[in-house]
C-alpha cells in the first residue's frame, strides 16, 4: 500500500464525514474494489428504511353493484364481493417512503403470500420542465390545471442539481425496487435521450452487467425536419433482470397487422361501403359512418380515404367479408387472421409497430408523457404470466395498472400527485366495468397513503416508537407543529389564550391535531370561547375533518354571531422552502348536500348541492400579464373565470362554472360506510425486531358500492343513485364521497332508517 501522509488525511476526512472514497482510494485499500463506479456528488450507500403504517382510505370492488358475482380467481362473498386473495393496491404518497414501508413493513408479507413481485416497469420523469400540468374540461371549457406545490418542489429536488440529485433520486429507490423483487423477477425502465446514459451505468451498477436483458428502442413519433439536430424520435427501455435465473417469453408478431388502410368495399349490387378500421390481429372495430355510400364521389370524403377495390375484392374472394343477411354493413371476418402466417417475426429489440396516443384516441387522459397501453402490453406477456403481481412506483394515469387489469394481473401502483391517483381510481373503474360487461374476472383494489403517520414523521416523530414514548414526542414537538402551521398561514403565535393557537389581523386561528380529524366537539368549543372571549373570526386549521362539519356548523356558528372558516392544511407545510417562499394554500373545506330516500329495503342518494373556494391565481395580475388578444382561463374565488385582455388593451372577466355540478368530477356511495373499520398494523421498535400490533384508525373503510364519474368522452354526471338493498331494516350510516375537477375529496356521512 502506497500512501502518503496527504493520502490518508484525505481518507480519514471522508470517513469523519461519512462521506464515500473517491474510487482511486479503494482501488489502493481494497483488493475487490470496482474498476469502474459510478461517482457524483452526494451519493451515499445509505437507503430509507423506515416503515411507516398504511392506511386504507377506499376499497372498490364492484363497478356498478349489481349484486351479480364474480368470476374465478378469489373467493366470493355475499353480494358478488370478493372476500378473500390478494387486493390490487393503488397508493398515493412519495414512493421512497412507500418503497421503504412495502420492503419492511407487515405488507411484505402479503406480497409474499401472493408469489412476489414479479415484474417492475417505471416511467420516471423526463428532464421536461415540471410537466405536471393537466388540462381539465369544465363545460365547454378547458382549464390548465397547475402543479401543486408538493409537486413543483419534487420537481426541483429531482433536478435541481441537474442529473446529480436525479441519479441520487432515482439511484435510492432503485435500490428499494431490487430489494422488493424475486429472483427470476424483472425491472423494466423507460427513459428518453436526455438521462439513458446515466440510468444505465446506476443500473449496472445495481443489478450488474451482466444481468441487463435488453435495450429496447421504442420509435414513438416519425421524424419532422430541423436544422440544427438529428430529431429524436425514439425512447429507450432498458430491461434488467434481478439475477441470472429470470422469466422471458420471446413473442413474434405480424407484419403491419395494426396500420392497415381505411378502404372501401365493393358490396353486392356495386354499392360502395366504407370498412372498419383494423387495430390489431383478428379485431374489428366499429365507427360511426358504417353505412352504405350511394353515388359515392372519393373526393368528397378527402385524402384520408382510398378505394382499394382490388384489395377488398380480393378480401371477398378468399372469403375474408362478412355480409350480414338482414342487409346491414359488411366487415371483415374477425375469426379469420389476415396476415398469412408465413409472415409472422420474431419481437426484436426496435419497436416501430406500437404508435404513440394520438389526439383522438379514446387512451388519451391529457398527460403529456402517457404511454400506449400496447407498449405495456408487449412488456407484461414478455416477462410475466397471468396471476403475476406486477408494479410501478411512477403510475401517473395508470397505463401499467388498467393493462395489469386487463391481462389478469395482480398490481401495486404510487404516485406523488393526488389527482394522478384519482385519474388512475376512474380509469381502473372504467376497466373493471368493461370485465364485468365481458363476463371475464376482476380483482378489487384499495387506495391507500401514509396519512398521519406520514404526517408525525416529517416533524420528526418515529412512527417505530412505543406508542407511550411517541405521545410523549408529540407532545415535546407540539411548539415546533404549531409554529410550522402559523408559519405556512401567514399568522402569528399567540400564548395563554387556549383554544387559539394564532392570529391573522382580527381573525384568531387554531390549528388541529398531527394525527386526528378536527371533530365536531372541539369546533362547538372554540365557538362557545368565541362568545366568551367576544372574538368575531376564527379559522380553524385541520388535516382532516370529521364528515358532515360543513355548513351546519358554520350556520351555527354564524347564528352566534360568529364567522367561522374551515381549512386543509396541505402537505406542502412540510417543505420549508414553499413555507419561506410563500406558496403553501390553504383551502376551505366543501361542503356537499345530499338527499337519501328509502323505499322498503332500498336506499338511494340524490346530490342535491356541492361548493369549493379555489384560487389559481391572481385576477389582477393576471390580466396585466396576458397579451392584447390574449385569455386564460383561471380559478377564483370557487368560479372558473376566463379572463380575456382585447387588442386595445381593456380586460374581461366571464364566469364559466354556471352550476354547481359543474364543479363535480366524481361521487360514489357507500350504503353501510360503518361495516368495516380501518384497521393498520403498526410495527414498534427497528424493522428487523419489531413488536406489530393491529391498531383501529377510528375511521372507516370507504366501500365503494357504486359511482358515476365523467371522462373525456362522456362529460355526463348522474345526480341520483341506484336503489341499494340493504340485507335487514335498522339504522345505516351511508357515505357519500364527491371529487371535484381537481381531485380533492369531500365526504358527507348520513343515516337512514330502513
Amino acid at each position: 500500500m502506497n500512501l502518503t501522509d496527504r493520502d490518508k488525511e484525505i481518507i480519514k476526512a471522508h470517513l469523519d464525514r461519512g462521506e464515500p472514497l473517491p474510487a482511486r482510494y479503494k482501488l489502493a485499500l481494497f483488493e475487490d474494489a470496482p474498476e469502474v463506479e459510478l461517482v457524483w456528488q452526494g451519493k451515499t450507500s445509505e437507503v430509507t428504511n423506515v416503515v411507516l403504517p398504511f392506511q386504507s382510505i377506499e376499497n372498490i370492488d364492484e363497478p356498478r353493484a349489481e349484486g351479480k358475482e364474480q368470476l374465478g380467481l378469489f373467493s366470493v362473498g355475499a353480494g358478488g364481493r370478493q372476500s378473500g386473495g390478494w387486493t390490487n393496491k393503488l397508493i398515493w404518497g412519495d414512493n421512497k417512503l412507500v418503497l421503504s414501508s412495502l420492503k419492511n413493513g407487515p405488507l411484505r408479507r402479503e406480497i409474499e403470500a401472493a408469489g412476489g413481485l414479479k415484474l417492475i416497469y417505471i416511467d420516471p420523469p423526463f428532464d421536461v420542465g415540471a410537466d405536471f400540468s393537466v388540462d381539465i374540461e369544465v363545460g365547454d371549457e378547458t382549464l390548465i390545471k397547475e402543479p401543486s406545490v408538493i409537486e413543483e418542489i419534487a420537481y426541483r429536488d429531482t433536478w435541481g442539481r441537474g442529473i446529480d440529485s436525479y441519479v441520487s433520486m432515482m439511484y435510492e429507490r432503485l435500490v428499494l425496487m431490487r430489494d422488493l423483487l424475486v429472483p427470476s423477477g424483472s425491472i423494466y425502465v423507460h427513459c428518453d435521450w436526455r438521462v439513458n446514459s446515466s440510468i444505465r451505468l446506476v443500473m449496472d451498477e445495481l443489478f450488474g452487467g451482466d444481468n441487463l436483458i435488453g435495450g429496447i428502442v421504442w420509435q414513438r413519433t416519425n421524424a419532422r425536419g430541423t436544422n440544427s439536430r438529428w430529431p429524436r424520435i425514439h425512447d429507450t427501455i432498458f430491461h434488467y433482470a434481478r439475477s441470472e435465473t429470470f422469466f422471458f417469453r420471446s413473442l413474434t408478431a405480424k407484419a403491419d397487422d395494426t396500420k392497415l388502410p381505411h378502404t372501401l368495399v365493393t358490396g353486392p349490387g356495386g354499392l360502395k361501403y366504407q370498412s372498419f378500421e383494423l387495430t390489431g390481429p383478428g379485431v374489428t372495430q366499429a365507427g360511426e359512418s358504417g353505412r352504405p355510400w350511394r353515388g359515392f364521389d372519393p373526393a368528397k370524403l378527402g385524402r384520408h380515404w382510398g378505394n382499394n377495390h382490388t384489395q377488398m375484392d380480393a378480401w371477398n374472394s378468399c372469403g375474408l367479408i362478412h355480409w350480414p343477411k338482414d342487409g346491414g354493413f359488411p366487415r371483415r371476418r374477425a375469426e379469420t387472421p389476415f396476415i398469412p402466417e408465413d409472415r409472422v417475426t420474431t419481437v426484436g429489440d426496435v419497436w416501430t409497430d406500437v404508435d404513440r396516443i394520438n389526439q383522438a384516441s379514446k387512451e388519451r387522459l391529457g398527460y403529456a408523457t402517457q404511454k400506449p397501453e400496447a407498449l405495456l402490453q408487449r412488456v407484461f406477456e414478455a416477462s410475466s404470466n397471468e396471476g403475476d403481481l406486477v408494479a410501478d412506483f411512477f403510475c401517473g394515469s395508470g397505463t401499467t395498472l388498467a393493462v395489469a387489469e386487463k391481462l389478469g394481473r395482480k398490481w401495486i401502483g404510487c404516485d406523488l400527485g393526488r389527482f394522478a391517483i384519482h385519474t388512475a381510481r376512474k380509469r381502473l373503474i372504467g376497466v373493471q366495468r368493461e370485465l364485468k360487461a365481458a363476463g371475464r374476472a376482476y380483482r378489487s383494489f384499495e387506495i391507500l397513503n401514509l396519512g398521519k403517520y406520514e404526517r408525525q414523521y416529517f416533524v420528526g416523530i418515529d412512527p417505530n416508537l412505543p406508542e407511550e414514548q411517541r405521545r410523549a414526542l408529540t407532545v415535546q414537538k407540539e411548539e415546533h407543529y404549531l409554529t410550522l402551521i402559523l408559519s405556512a398561514y401567514k399568522a402569528e403565535r399567540v400564548f395563554q389564550t387556549p383554544p387559539f393557537h394564532g392570529k391573522k389581523g382580527a381573525t384568531a386561528v387554531v390549528v388541529g391535531p398531527i394525527d386526528a380529524p378536527v371533530t365536531l366537539g372541539q369546533v362547538e368549543e372554540v365557538i362557545a370561547e368565541c362568545r366568551r372571549k367576544r372574538v368575531s373570526r376564527v379559522d380553524v386549521l385541520g388535516f382532516e375533518f370529521e364528515m358532515g362539519l360543513v355548513p351546519v356548523i358554520q350556520d351555527e356558528a354564524r347564528a352566534k354571531g360568529v364567522t367561522l372558516s374551515l381549512k386543509y392544511i396541505p402537505k406542502d407545510v412540510f417543505d420549508r422552502r414553499a413555507v419561506e417562499r410563500g406558496q403553501v394554500q390553504f383551502y376551505d373545506v366543501a361542503y356537499v348536500e345530499v338527499l337519501p330516500k328509502v323505499s322498503g329495503l332500498k336506499v338511494s342518494v340524490t346530490l342535491k348541492d356541492f361548493g369549493v373556494f379555489y384560487r389559481q391565481d391572481d385576477l389582477d395580475g393576471l390580466g396585466e400579464k396576458l397579451k392584447p388578444g390574449g385569455s386564460k382561463v383561471t380559478v377564483d374565488g370557487g368560479q372558473v373565470v376566463r379572463v380575456t385582455k382585447d387588442k386595445k388593451g381593456k380586460v374581461t372577466r366571464e364566469v364559466l362554472t354556471k352550476k354547481w355540478t359543474d364543479w363535480i368530477d366524481y361521487w360514489a356511495v357507500d350504503f353501510d360506510y360503518e361495516n368495516r373499520k380501518e384497521i393498520v398494523r403498526v410495527v414498534e421498535g427497528p424493522p428487523s425486531e419489531g413488536v406489530e400490533r393491529e391498531v383501529w384508525t377510528g375511521n372507516y373503510i370507504f366501500e365503494n358500492e357504486w359511482q358515476s364519474f365523467r371522462t373525456r368522452k362522456d362529460r355526463s354526471l348522474e345526480l341520483t343513485s341506484r336503489a341499494h338493498e340493504v340485507p335487514k331494516k335498522g339504522r345505516y350510516k351511508v357515505a357519500v364521497k364527491v371529487i371535484d375537477i381537481f381531485g380533492n375529496d369531500t365526504t358527507k356521512v348520513v343515516e337512514v332508517k330502513v
